[in-house]
């Protein structure tokens, strides 16, 4: 574990190198390959007729950008998650709000014929707080307190419910079907600027959110004799830490589907390098989240050539060994 802030500078340093490094990789490699010096002319010699520069303009940079943002916003949503529910198994895609966001998106697609990237954005919040509020009445104790199993269980069970149903509606209306398949799956492939355009602000507010709350996370990692000993009252921050969550992670759905295991996955690994302290958590959180999703969306492209795998894919299939990993560890607490 870093202590030395002078360390943990150079850490998230090195973060902004890998993140940048992931992104020039997304844009060079796919199906059609981009030199370097293409891409640099790209950026400062644009021409409208060359196909490269077309490619460049409104596939990979969309994707890259959109890639990163959802990786990011998981990855913090997961580390919040963590914290508010003292749980090292809390993710989006675990309990239930990554399900919840998706399954009411397909509803207002499939159903309502909802078709504008605003109305499914706040179609996405309201289901992920949906989700919120039934895994965190399911998994609360007699006392009052959330549990750390009876958590992960609701979470099961109301991402099963929520999966199902969407899945249900997507089989019965076989029009739509194909056409929202690979964002089920959790895909960045095929999204354009428009999709992201419209979740900026919420991004920015959460993002502004986090940092005059990181203190106050520090307060809610403490146990809570120690905390009403201090005379700090959390119940203000937990509701506002519970808004971001709701607004990452039901807008991460919104952009690319269902895409799991980053919000479980990068936050132990910061916590590995940077310790629980929030204002280095988060920050790093973001940076790695945005790196794995990027890294996993360029390998996506190469696993089964010529078809492309749903990023979704590639992160359960880097998630499911790390999830029964910590599920086997006798502390929930992470």
């Amino acid at each position: 574990m870093l202590k030395v802030p002078t360390a943990r500078i150079v850490g998230l340093l090195l973060g902004v190198a890998l993140a940048v490094a992931a992104a020039f990789a997304s844009l060079v490699f796919g199906a059609t390959e981009i030199a370097p010096t293409t891409l640099m002319d790209a950026v400062f010699r644009p021409d409208p007729e060359s196909v490269e520069h077309l490619i460049l303009r409104t596939e990979r940079l969309p994707r890259a950008a959109i890639a990163a943002l959802v990786g990011a916003s998981l990855a913090v949503a997961g580390a919040l998650m963590q914290t508010l529910t003292r749980n090292a198994l809390a993710a989006p895609s675990v309990l239930g709000i990554n399900a919840g966001a998706m399954c009411f998106v397909v509803v207002a697609s499939a159903i309502f014929a909802l078709r504008s990237p605003l109305a499914l954005v706040w179609v996405a919040f309201l289901g992920a707080l949906v989700a919120a509020l039934l895994v965190a009445s399911l998994g609360r104790e007699r006392s009052g307190g959330l549990s750390p199993v009876r958590l992960v269980l609701a979470g099961v069970a109301v991402t099963a419910l929520f999966v199902s149903l969407a899945q249900g509606l997507l089989i019965v209306d076989q029009a739509r079907f194909e056409s929202l398949l690979l964002w089920l799956a959790g895909s960045v492939a095929g999204r354009g600027l428009e999709v992201m355009t419209p979740l900026l602000p919420f991004f920015v507010a959460a993002a502004l959110l986090c940092l005059l709350l990181v203190r106050q996370l520090n307060l809610l990692a403490l146990d809570d004799d120690v905390v009403k000993g201090l005379g700090q009252r959390t119940g203000r921050v937990k509701l506002l830490a519970g808004a971001v969550i709701i607004v990452l992670a039901g807008g991460a759905v919104a952009m690319a589907g269902m895409i799991g295991f980053v919000g479980l996955i990068v936050p132990h690994m910061v916590r590995a390098l940077y310790g629980r302290d929030h204002r280095w958590l988060l920050p790093g959180c973001a940076l790695l989240g945005a790196t794995l999703l990027l890294v996993a969306d360029t390998l996506a492209r190469f696993l089964m050539p010529p078809q492309e795998v749903p990023v979704g894919v590639m992160t359960a299939l880097l998630g499911t060994p790390f999830f029964l990993y910590l599920a086997r560890r006798r502390s929930l607490t992470p």
